[in-house]
């Protein structure tokens, strides 16, 4: 039975029990009549019951690929709709979408940038940290609070300046969240070494693709030796970056474009040296 048929069976009932209601007079006849609206309203009682629990009628053709899930949550009534959820499988256009996002995020790129500290600046403190996802959707962009007192903000090449790091966030914070969101992902970037070293962190030397240190792409580019992200980026890319101050967003996006170009010789590479490493 459909739902406009159990509607219009509910609107009879509550007719007939209205009609018998009223229709009903005389003093001999008040304890019949009474009996008759008492069975007549249980009866409408039940068929309220009933029809909160129905199922919906749900139109196949207007849920689309969601249909299934759209009539098991009916069906299952309002306390067991999230169990019903959860075991209604997943379309096929849904587990797409899930297996796209988790490749996303699966290699992510990152870059600093960092002021001098010390004697004349020549150390390194961290000053801004950007992570991107594959696509260079923006993880994470956060300015770090100084640890030390900075003798050289290089803004020529950091774009940083006294106010963006006195506005900062604390460096503690900021590391724990680098650490949770590259935590077994792959890592994309130039020069890992100094932004891993800034960071005080480490990643697992397998799970790094470090544009800098990818001896094809070093040999073809330069020659053996290595290359600027500046001069990768033109060569693979044919974009132009770094024109003034550096920009870390900019950057990884950079070294994650590299990434995507050659990823899959990059990968057979590194598959082939594991190959021969297992055999000697």
């Amino acid at each position: 039975m459909s739902t406009t048929q159990r509607q219009k069976q509910f609107d009879k009932n509550r007719s007939r029990a209205t009609n018998t209601a009223s229709g009903s007079s005389g003093p001999s006849n008040n304890s019949n009549a009474k009996n008759v609206v008492s069975q007549n309203q249980r009866k409408l009682q039940t068929s309220m019951e009933r029809l909160q629990v129905q199922q919906a009628n749900t139109s196949r053709r207007a849920a689309g690929s969601n249909w299934m899930a759209a009539a098991g949550g009916a069906a299952a009534g309002s306390e067991n709709q999230e169990a019903s959820a959860e075991s209604t499988p997943l379309t096929k256009s849904a587990r797409m979408r899930i297996k796209k996002k988790a490749q996303r995020n699966r290699y992510l790129a990152m870059d600093c940038e960092m002021v001098g500290v010390g004697h004349n600046g020549q150390d390194d403190m961290l000053a801004r940290v950007s992570i991107v996802n594959r696509v260079g959707h923006v993880l994470l962009d956060k300015h770090v609070k100084p640890r030390m007192e900075v003798t050289d903000y290089r803004t020529s090449v950091s774009g940083i300046r006294p106010q963006d790091i006195a506005n900062g966030e604390e460096f503690d914070a900021v590391q724990n969240e680098v650490v949770k969101l590259l935590h077994g992902r792959i890592l994309v970037g130039h020069a890992l070494g100094n932004d891993l070293a800034v960071l005080s962190i480490r990643h697992p030397f397998d799970d790094i693709r470090d544009t800098s240190r990818y001896k094809p792409l070093c040999k073809l580019v330069s020659n053996g030796h290595t290359p600027s992200l500046k001069r990768l980026t033109m060569a693979v890319l044919g974009q132009e970056i770094q024109t003034g101050e550096h920009n870390s967003v900019e950057d990884a996006r950079a070294a994650m474009g590299i990434y995507n170009r050659i990823a899959a010789d990059w990968e057979k590479y590194l598959e082939k040296k594991r190959h021969q490493q297992q055999h000697y």
